[in-house]
């Protein structure tokens, strides 16, 4: 099992494929902000609010100098329709076999209705524009998330 990433670690490097199945690598992102937010499935209530809640900030998280990805272990056309029924303004990344949730350490066991699986734990790591992580939201209650990552970019 990864360690936990936490603040002050440089981020895990990554390149995963976005909707369209373009790569996209941390390293490309070098001298920007990143919010990089890790959440269970697309189209699912509490993914649904908390990627809406930063569309609906997102114009605040760029004049604040930052990137906003969403990761998932969704395929690019679930992604896609996604992106399209909310209007989402950024990219959502395929981690399909989970190799960076597991990187990030947001790759965990769960249990719902008695059932144990593994899923990723709703997560964002702000990451700063050297690649090392400013912030760390862990088992993120989505009402109000948006705003306070808002406060650690702008930190």
């Amino acid at each position: 099992m990864a360690k936990e990433v936490g603040v002050g670690d440089k981020a895990p490097e990554f390149s995963l494929p976005d909707q369209h199945g373009k790569p996209v690598a941390l390293k490309s992102l070098k001298g920007k902000q990143l919010v990089l937010y890790f959440y269970p499935k697309d189209d699912t209530p509490g993914c649904t609010k908390e990627s809406c809640d930063f569309r609906d900030v997102e114009s605040q998280i760029v004049r604040a100098g930052a990137t906003i990805l969403g990761v998932s272990l969704d395929g690019k056309e679930s992604h896609q329709k996604f992106i399209k029924k909310f209007g989402l303004p950024f990219s959502l990344l395929s981690d399909e076999d989970a190799a960076v949730s597991k990187a990030y350490g947001v790759y965990k066991e769960k249990s719902m209705y008695g059932k144990k699986y593994w899923g990723i734990e709703r997560s964002t790591f702000v990451i700063d524009p050297d690649g090392k992580v400013k912030a760390v939201f862990r088992k993120v209650k989505v009402d109000g998330h948006a705003d306070e990552v808002l406060k650690a970019l702008r930190a």
